[in-house]
């Protein structure tokens, strides 16, 4: 046990009896089962209860995170990893309290890596704010997201894939069932995510299945808005196929042999094309954005937005060319439409290096977080807040993250209050973004809307001069690219036949 840490009281949860750690007013219960081991028999298959244990379980260390190669970030250790791996971790203020809100934290990685024990994924500094924090695991790739025949055949809903988001799904039941337990209120959990985990709340939003499981959602930089014409591999039917092929490539000729493979085999051949949610009956019967669209979603108040230079943390454009953008592009991104590569000028080869980062942010997280916005608060009831973080961070030069600037990933240290996690050298106006950007989230798990005494006013998203600017000054704006994200929508609602 760490210095200045103590033993906190046992939890009684469905399961068992948990013993977590106190410190700095903050604890912490970590590695805490929610789910059995999805192995053997149960590999994918939806996750199942967990077998009850005798005494008082030491809930203290993070457990292995999910089978997964490469890391989620640039510069992060790889973590060790277990196909036994569903598990959560919870913080919550050291102080007896009943009926605090809940946010639950799902970490990104492109639904292929990434970990809940990333320390800059720890809830103990949102904890003092009042709150409890929750962070789950879920299977990841091959064993998250493999559609296959024969799988879909043995499913009693005729369905197969997705097995990542019923984990997601499983974790908000347990809450559900458990959280009162630690003083939290199961009527106000708030769902939030960054990069695909933002995806995954997108998903939650529009699932029939996680009806009733939350009550406010946030995406950071993540959603999946585009059309499915752009994206056929994410129908049930070429998944399935997909799956075929994956299989081939391993060796394995049947569902029996897959399941009898080693974890580590299953990440080799084309395990890299299993790497995304599917549409299928049971999980996702329609995309967010049909759901959203006919208003069939689940209609909770949420914040949403994105970041002003995404694509630095994710390409390297030193090599960009004005004479060979569009091939460039294609290369990446396979033939797309003229009209979204005119929107960005690349007359030089200095234009066309910054060119290549804006549509890269456009086209990944700006256009999907704007539709959100647009959506939402046309369908639904429930209020949207819509940001634009513009902060850089003060990276070290020679670091990984030298040059990143209001990158992809760069809003975490703030909204997580973690700078201190970092030795950089922070200025004031970064310590009060911190703090400012970590009571607007606190307050939305608290009321559903992120306004609080001394903070600047974040009005709900109404058109696109209400969006709160996060930087060195936080103040309501437009949107700088939103002539480059109209061409997007534009295009989109001409691919989808419809207005």
């Amino acid at each position: 046990m760490s210095a200045g840490a103590s033993w906190a009281n046992p939890v009684l949860v469905d399961s068992g009896a948990v013993e977590g750690m106190t410190k700095a007013g903050v604890t912490a219960y970590l590695g805490i089962p929610f789910a059995a081991p999805p192995v053997g028999d149960l590999r994918w298959r939806e996750p199942q209860p967990v077998a009850r244990w005798q005494g008082s379980r030491r809930s203290v260390s993070f457990a292995p995170a999910c089978m997964q190669s490469g890391v989620s970030m640039p510069g992060e250790q790889p973590p060790i990893t277990n196909e036994d791996c569903l598990y959560l971790n919870i913080w919550t203020p050291a102080r007896s309290a009943r009926n605090l809100p809940v946010i639950v934290w799902i970490h990104g990685g492109g639904f292929k890596n990434g970990s809940s024990s990333m320390p800059l994924y720890w809830g103990d500094r949102l904890a003092r704010h009042g709150v409890i924090v929750v962070s789950v695991a879920y299977r990841l790739g091959p064993l998250g997201f493999l559609a296959h025949a024969e799988l879909t055949a043995e499913s009693a809903h005729k369905s197969s894939g997705n097995y990542g988001l019923l984990d997601q799904i499983a974790a908000l039941e347990w809450v559900q069932r458990n959280i009162a337990a630690f003083g939290g209120d199961p009527r106000r959990v708030t769902i939030a995510g960054q990069s695909s985990g933002a995806m995954s709340v997108s998903i939650l939003m529009a699932s029939p299945r996680a009806k009733g499981l939350f009550h406010r959602a946030i995406g950071q930089s993540g959603g999946l808005f585009e059309p499915l014409q752009l994206a056929p591999s994410y129908l049930l039917t070429n998944a399935e196929r997909d799956g075929a092929s994956y299989a081939a490539s391993i060796g394995a000729a049947s569902l029996t042999a897959l399941r009898r493979l080693p974890a580590e085999d299953l990440l080799k051949g084309k395990a890299a094309i299993i790497s995304h949610p599917i549409i299928e009956p049971y999980v996702l019967p329609a995309s967010p954005y049909e759901a959203f669209r006919s208003g069939s979603y689940n209609d909770v108040p949420a914040i949403v937005g994105f970041n002003a230079e995404e694509a630095r943390a994710l390409v390297d454009v030193s090599a960009v060319k004005a004479a060979s953008f569009g091939a460039d592009i294609q290369r990446s991104f396979g033939a797309l439409p003229a009209p979204l590569l005119d929107a960005y000028q690349h007359t030089t080869d200095e234009q066309a290096r910054q060119a290549r980062l804006d549509f890269e942010r456009d086209l990944r997280f700006g256009w999907d977080m704007w539709a959100w916005a647009q959506l939402q608060a046309k369908a639904g009831r429930s209020r949207v807040y819509f940001y634009f973080f513009n902060q850089k961070p003060p990276f070290p030069a020679g670091s990984v993250q030298d040059g990143w600037g209001a990158s992809h990933f760069a809003e975490l240290w703030y909204m997580f209050d973690h700078l201190d996690q970092e030795s950089w050298r922070w200025s004031s106006a970064d310590r009060r973004l911190a703090r400012t950007m970590s009571r607007y989230w606190t307050n939305f798990a608290k009321n559903g809307e992120p306004n609080g005494a001394g903070l600047p006013t974040w009005p709900h998203f109404s058109g696109d001069n209400s969006v709160l600017h996060l930087g060195n000054s936080v103040e309501v704006d437009g949107l700088p690219n939103v002539d480059s994200l109209r061409v997007f929508d534009t295009v989109y609602s001409t691919i989808r036949g419809k207005p």
